[in-house]
């Protein structure tokens, strides 16, 4: 799975930390997750304490998107065979299908074929009856590869807007706040689109605790924003959007636009959401991995959220205190953490959160014995092609370079050229960040 794994090896310990990111990438593909939670006998379909009966419905549909949304498509005909009728899923990971179409799109930013995908959902969505099953694979990523914007909205003013969101240092939960006030799916539009049929949610998650509302920016369940919380999203990181997106917003909010679906939309009542693996499944597979390499395994928070480089700073001082003290715990002792950091962008480098995690974390520790680990389960960090990056001590040089990179976001070319940025290609999954500090024994 990782590219260059015997070059990135140096110790023990980097050794150790590779294990575990991929163990936890492995535990969190979706055919993995889906081969657990489905099964079919008969005319009964289970997913996980749920069974179905399929007999009660003459139409079995499959919609979704995001960047697992194909392989769990797949998984999800290898259960139903010829069952399931048709379906249309967007994602930026294709993989071959029988049945279902997987319409390639663009992510972080969308694309045309993205929109046309995610159009191509809403007219199968439309055509939903009381007697249609809809079974919903959706992932992160979800939000940039379903666009559809509403009327009077073009594709470049969404990915203009989307790149200042994303630039801007909003958290995720902002940020979607305001692409479902701009969208025709998302914001729990998509499940109000099939009614009266039943959908069915079988979610990856890669958002910090699980919030529905927010993986692939929640379009089959109920949304508590409002077209004033985008707005004051706008007006909080200074973004000035393309005439026609600030007119439809503030049309919104003088109520000239009809509100996301809230909890009492007649929708919901048949609407059922499964959560299938999340970044607590990633940390659970690397934290026994951890132990069966000998490490005292600990996992300090699967909801990690803020400026990257921050977060560097205080898991190295966890990693330091258990080398000093042997508290929390004592070396050899592995540290985990998930969750989702972001980083504003001061500079114009090229990387990520996790490149800039661990830049920031290698010039903070003192001491040799601790390595940091951490990527992007999704194989993609930030605006690179890397999926994180693996450093030490060492890593970094004394003369400046390091902390000019990290001043400037260009944690990717410096890491890059020291044989430091961890590869894995397109991983099929994303349950956000995996983060690996490994702290050896002298011997390590």
């Amino acid at each position: 799975m990782i590219h260059d794994r015997d070059r990135l090896s140096r110790t023990a310990a980097h050794e150790a930390a590779l294990a575990c990111i991929e163990a936890g990438i492995e535990a969190a593909r979706p055919a993995r997750a889906m081969r657990a939670a489905l099964d079919r006998s008969g005319s009964e379909l289970r997913i996980d304490d749920t069974t179905l009966d399929l007999d009660a419905y003459t139409e079995i549909v499959v919609l979704g998107g995001g960047k697992a949304a194909a392989g769990m498509a797949r998984a999800v005909e290898e259960v139903l065979g010829d069952r399931l009728d048709e379906g249309v899923v967007v994602t930026n990971d294709p993989a071959e299908t029988e049945r279902v179409q997987v319409i390639e799109g663009s992510h972080p930013t969308p694309d045309e074929g993205g929109m046309e995908g995610a159009q191509d959902v809403l007219a199968l969505a439309e055509r939903a009856t009381e007697e249609t099953l809809v079974l919903c694979p959706l992932s992160g990523g979800g939000s940039a590869l379903l666009p559809a914007p509403v009327e009077g909205v073009g594709l470049g003013e969404l990915q203009s807007l989307t790149e200042a969101l994303l630039a801007s240092g909003a958290r995720i939960e902002e940020i979607n706040a305001v692409r479902k006030h701009l969208s025709v799916l998302k914001g729990g539009r998509l499940a109000t689109a099939a009614a009266p049929a039943t959908v069915i949610g079988l979610l990856v998650s890669d958002v910090v605790g699980n919030d529905l509302g927010t993986i692939a920016s929640g379009p089959i369940v109920p949304d508590e924003s409002t077209y004033d919380d985008a707005l004051t999203v706008l007006e909080r990181y200074a973004i000035d959007p393309a005439p026609a997106i600030r007119e439809h917003l503030d049309g919104g909010a003088a109520g000239e636009e009809p509100e996301t679906p809230g909890k009492s939309h007649p929708a919901f009542e048949r609407t059922w959401i499964h959560v299938l693996a999340d970044g607590f499944t990633a940390l659970e597979a690397a934290r026994s991995t951890a132990e069966e390499r000998g490490y005292t395994p600990v996992i300090l928070s699967s909801r990690v959220e803020g400026e990257a480089r921050e977060a560097a700073k205080t898991h190295a001082a966890v990693a330091e205190e258990a080398r000093a003290t042997g508290n929390p715990a004592a070396p050899p002792v592995v540290f985990l953490s998930g969750g989702e950091t972001t980083v504003e962008m001061c500079g114009d480098g090229l990387g990520g959160p996790n490149q800039e995690f661990v830049l920031s974390g290698a010039l903070t520790i003192d001491s040799e014995r601790i390595v940091l680990a951490s990527v992007d389960t999704d194989g993609s960090d930030g605006a690179s092609d890397a999926a994180g990056a693996i450093a030490d001590r060492e890593t970094t040089d004394a003369d400046g370079q390091a902390r000019t990179a990290l001043a400037e976001n260009d944690a990717y070319s410096y890491l890059a050229g020291r044989n430091a940025v961890i590869g894995t290609g397109p991983t099929g999954t994303n349950v956000n960040d995996l983060r690996v500090l490994v702290v050896g024994n002298s011997a390590e």
